[in-house]
Order: structure tokens, then C-alpha cells, then sequence
């Protein structure tokens, strides 16, 4: 059972960890993008 546990807890925090690091790339980006409306996105 206490394999089951660790299991659990690391696709938990896998989680937690993927969001987090989406979550600091999201928001940088919007915050460029609503403070710096004229600069022209490299596509």
C-alpha cells in the first residue's frame, strides 16, 4: 500500500509542477503583452 501512496503523490506533484511551470510562462507572456501592446510578436 505504501508504494500505491508514493505513486499517487508523485503524479500529484507531477501535476503541481507541469501548472506551476505553465502558469509562470502564461502570466510573463500576458504581462508583455498588456505592457508592451506595440511590440510586434516573432512569428
Amino acid at each position: 500500500m505504501s508504494i500505491g501512496f508514493f505513486i499517487v503523490g508523485g503524479v500529484i506533484f507531477a501535476f503541481y509542477m507541469f501548472f506551476t511551470i505553465w502558469n509562470i510562462f502564461y502570466s510573463g507572456k500576458k504581462q508583455i503583452e498588456e505592457n508592451y501592446p506595440n511590440i510586434a510578436k516573432k512569428k
